[in-house]
C-alpha cells in the first residue's frame, strides 16, 4: 500500500495555475479522478484522457490545464497529443 499525501501538504487543485503540473497520485488522492491508476493509464492510451508529460527520467505529471478540459467534459474529451498506436495489417504496402 502506498503511503498516502499528508492533506497538510496538498494545495487545492482548483487553487492551482491551469499551467502547473500534477502527479497521478495527487489526482487520485484528492479524487480529482474517480477512477483508479490503472484506468488513467488505459484511458492515456485511449486518448480519452490527457497525455502526462514526463518532467524527468522518474518523473510523470499531467497539466492542470488539461486536466480541468477534460473534468468540464470527459465523455467527450480527445486528446490533442495522443498518438494512436497502429494496428499491423495484413498484406504488402498500398
Amino acid at each position: 500500500m502506498k503511503p498516502q499525501i499528508p492533506t497538510t501538504l496538498l494545495v487545492r487543485f482548483d487553487d492551482l495555475p491551469d499551467s502547473s503540473f500534477v502527479r497521478l497520485n495527487q489526482l487520485l488522492s484528492t479524487a480529482v479522478i474517480p477512477f483508479s491508476a490503472a484506468t488513467a493509464w488505459r484511458r492515456v492510451r485511449e486518448g480519452t484522457f490527457p497525455q502526462p508529460v514526463r518532467v524527468s527520467p522518474q518523473v510523470t505529471a499531467w497539466r492542470v490545464g488539461e486536466i480541468r478540459q477534460w473534468l468540464k467534459c470527459p465523455g467527450d474529451f480527445v486528446a490533442e497529443r495522443a498518438e494512436p498506436k497502429q494496428k499491423q495489417g495484413h498484406g504488402g504496402a498500398a
